[in-house]
């Protein structure tokens, strides 16, 4: 055989019975007589893969597409008789080399009114001791200021130009260039008579400049206040005031919001526009005590004034990030420059464990909020190693465009995002002709066999990602390595679709905002962790503890409980408000509400939500969180809210449904019109409630689990109606509020009927 060939195409053997398939399908269609298939010279029978390959043409393919489809559907079963010989060896292989975990403590019993709790589980990487930090590498600052000194010609920041309404190509900023530009905005708010310790304000979309005046706060031992860009104005007034922010920077577009609304706070003096101001804002700001800069203005009162950077201590406050709360008003995290730091550096020691090492080259495309911790310690995180951050154009519609645009290595979102990736290639898949449909689907069943067996996704079938899955990849830009879910838990069929087909490592995390960041996180590549949030990270230590109105027992099997997290990155505290602090931190451990289960080997799923359930007037318990989570895996569902209360003995619900699922029944049951008129029919309402029965019934919900009358929106639940907050996390008060009348109606109707649910 021709070596130097098979080397240049870079086969896996797994990809050998493909090959194979395809070496006989072509012999016999150039007449060679048929015969059995030899795996000892699959590779002489091809003369050369690569111009096989691509030389296809439509005659071509019509010529051998039938033998194609059915020889290969026969190698795949006999691929898969072959390989459950092997499969229980291979697997218990996968599962002792997949030792991620350490136990350190032992579950005990609870008594004298104290819960159960479960074992604690840490990582291995952190068996005998936490990671400590190094002196001049234990804060925030010190993560800019060494990739500045080391890296300063490395591109940093980028951003999109818009002209005549379209956005140009990147422009960047180097590390150099940024660290300028920081000295010069922290020595303009120190000339401005700004102290240490004093809090800076940002509301803005993400940008270059929202990192200058980050990182000007870090070097100058200001605390940074990020407000999210969606925050509604009493949210933002309250941050303002409660914060006691001195100094704002915020987006041009703003400046109005915050002198009007913010005209009765004490500690605000100075706003920062991160692009130009005019003379009417100008006016205005003074008129209410304040002073009014352009960015330009402060860039040039830092370089006539400028003054030396002053660090701060590894305990000194980094920032307070008001988390976006379902209910009540924002809480404050508060968060060190060594818990940023001790974070950066555990994902570090983390990712260095695997095949693709995290360079210089890598770029991260930041669209997800930097009020947000994911996005603000994922920023940190390629600081640390001088690679580059490109923002979006601010417009979420267009984020295809800078996806094309920016081609990044590493793509982070919410479910809500992956969910459109997947629904998108769903939609392409099915307005295939047959028998490409049936090609992409048997080779993602092929290569997700492989996959389970522990092969990676580069090597459990190259040619399935050269035939059908690099278009993909292509939707994300075409160069993205690593996919990272967090925010809420991924649909587990949605994660292992994109580990399939997205030819790039795929995992997701949990944690919070007082967590700093992922508290477990994925082990990329590795199937078994499919549908779960993965293992402590190097960071923290997490069990589970008993809460026995729920029926959770961390002791039984399996393993339930509210999730605790303890470790060197969680926060000091919720900003002057001790007593909430206390609810929530005991025993040095972070109670952090959300329901888990753990397996034997220290690997996590969410499975529910501690506050957010209810009594039933029958007194059944409902996971609302739960259910929502069920129901929503229907078609005909886009989002649901459940709702109940200790008055009632059914379920209701508001469903926002699938435009593309409501338009293919009306066209299927002869209706017509907008979505907004096919949601008033009655017909509409019978079938979706049909579909949440069917998927009760596929789930084995119990009987009062099941819906009972449903409102149909045609608006997505939105932050424009105040339905959610600016991660995408329901506001049940106020969602209770906007549909009041319509619940009140739909328990009249079920009374109405006999009351034959009560």
């Amino acid at each position: 055989m021709d070596q130097d060939r098979h080397r240049s195409f870079n086969y896996d053997k797994s990809d050998s019975w493909l090959l194979a398939f395809i070496a006989e399908s072509t012999r016999k269609n150039n007449g060679q007589e048929e015969r059995g298939i030899d795996r000892t010279d699959i590779y002489e029978t091809i003369p050369n893969h690569s111009s096989f390959l691509f030389s296809w043409s439509p005659k071509n393919f019509s010529r051998w597409i039938t033998p194609f489809c059915r020889r290969f559907l026969m190698l795949c079963n006999e691929c898969f008789t072959y390989s459950r010989r092997c499969c229980l060896a291979l697997q218990l292989r996968c599962r002792i080399m997949a030792n991620f975990t350490v136990q350190v403590e032992s579950g005990r019993r609870g008594k004298d009114g104290s819960p159960s709790v479960g074992p604690v589980y840490r990582s291995i990487l952190a068996k005998d001791a936490f990671l400590s930090l190094e002196p001049g590498s234990n804060t925030s600052w010190d993560v800019f200021r060494v990739a500045a000194e080391k890296f300063p010609m490395n591109r940093m920041l980028g951003w999109r130009e818009m002209k005549n309404g379209k956005a140009g190509p990147y422009l960047w900023k180097t590390y150099e260039e940024i660290y300028q530009e920081v000295v010069q905005v922290g020595s303009a708010l120190s000339h401005l008579g700004v102290k240490p310790g004093s809090k800076i304000g940002i509301y803005s979309a993400n940008c270059p400049n929202w990192i200058v005046a980050m990182e000007a706060c870090n070097g100058y031992t200001f605390i940074c206040v990020p407000l999210y860009e969606t925050l509604g104005e009493g949210a933002v007034e309250y941050i303002v005031e409660h914060a006691e922010v001195v100094v704002a920077f915020v987006h041009e577009t703003k400046i109005n919001r915050i002198l009007s609304k913010c005209t009765s706070t004490k500690h605000l003096k100075v706003i920062v526009s991160f692009g130009s101001r005019t003379m009417e804002q100008n006016a205005a700001a003074t008129n209410i005590g304040m002073k009014l800069y352009s960015w330009d203005e402060i860039l040039e009162m830092g370089k006539e004034n400028t003054s030396d950077p002053l660090p701060p201590k590894p305990l000194d406050i980094c920032t307070i990030m008001y988390t976006s709360g379902t209910s009540g008003d924002p809480k404050g995290v508060v968060l060190t420059h060594e818990c940023l730091a001790t974070y950066v550096a555990g994902t570090d020691l983390f990712m260095k464990q695997f095949e693709d090492k995290m360079t210089t080259d890598d770029v991260y495309l930041s669209f997800l909020p930097l009020a947000h911790i994911l996005d603000r310690t994922i920023e940190e995180y390629f600081f640390h190693n001088g690679a580059s951050v490109g923002y979006y154009q601010g417009d979420i519609q267009a984020l295809r465009d800078d996806l094309m645009e920016l081609k990044p290595t590493l793509f982070a979102g919410v479910p809500r995002v992956f969910e459109k990736v997947y629904e998108g290639v769903l939609k392409a898949v099915s307005e295939l002709l047959p028998h490409r449909r049936m090609i992409f689907n048997a080779l993602y069943k092929y290569k997700l066999y492989w996959m389970r067996l522990g092969y990676s996704h580069k090597n459990a079938s190259p040619l399935a990602d050269l035939l059908a899955f690099r278009k993909v990849k292509d939707r994300l830009g075409g160069r993205v390595r690593l996919i990272i879910s967090g925010g809420a838990p991924l649909n587990t069929e949605i994660e292992e679709f994109l580990r399939v087909t997205s030819c790039a490592y795929v995992t997701q995390g949990y944690g919070l905002t007082e967590t700093c960041g992922v508290s477990t996180v994925g082990v990329p590549d590795d199937m078994s962790l499919v549908g779960t949030v993965g293992i402590a990270a190097t960071n923290t230590e997490v069990r589970l503890e008993e809460v026995p109105e729920m029926g959770y027992d961390p002791l039984s099997t399996p393993s339930c409980g509210e999730v605790c997290v303890r470790g060197t990155t969680i926060f000091t505290g919720y900003y002057k408000d001790p007593e909430l602090t206390k609810q929530v931190m005991i025993d040095g451990w972070f109670h952090t509400g959300d329901i888990g289960e753990m397996r034997p080997d220290g690997v996590l799923k969410i499975i529910d939500r501690k506050k957010n359930i209810f009594k039933l007037s029958q007194g059944e318990y409902v996971a609302v969180e739960f259910l929502e989570k069920t129901y929503k895996v229907s078609p005909i569902v886009e989002d649901i809210w459940v709702y109940g209360n200790s008055f009632k003995s059914v379920l209701v619900a508001v469903v926002t449904p699938h435009e593309d699922s409501v338009k293919r029944w009306a066209r299927a049951n002869g209706h017509e019109g907008s979505l907004y008129d096919l949601c008033q029919l009655g017909d509409l309402k019978k079938y979706i409630l049909e579909e949440l029965k069917k998927v009760a019934e596929t789930n084995k919900l119990r009987g009062f689990e099941h819906i009972k009358g449903i409102v149909v929106d045609p608006l997505p639940f939105d932050i424009e109606r105040d339905l959610i907050t600016p991660t995408m996390k329901k506001k049940r008060a106020q969602m209770l509020k906007f549909y009041q009348s319509d619940i009140d109606k739909l328990y009249q109707n079920i009374s109405a009927e006999g009351k034959r649910y009560a």
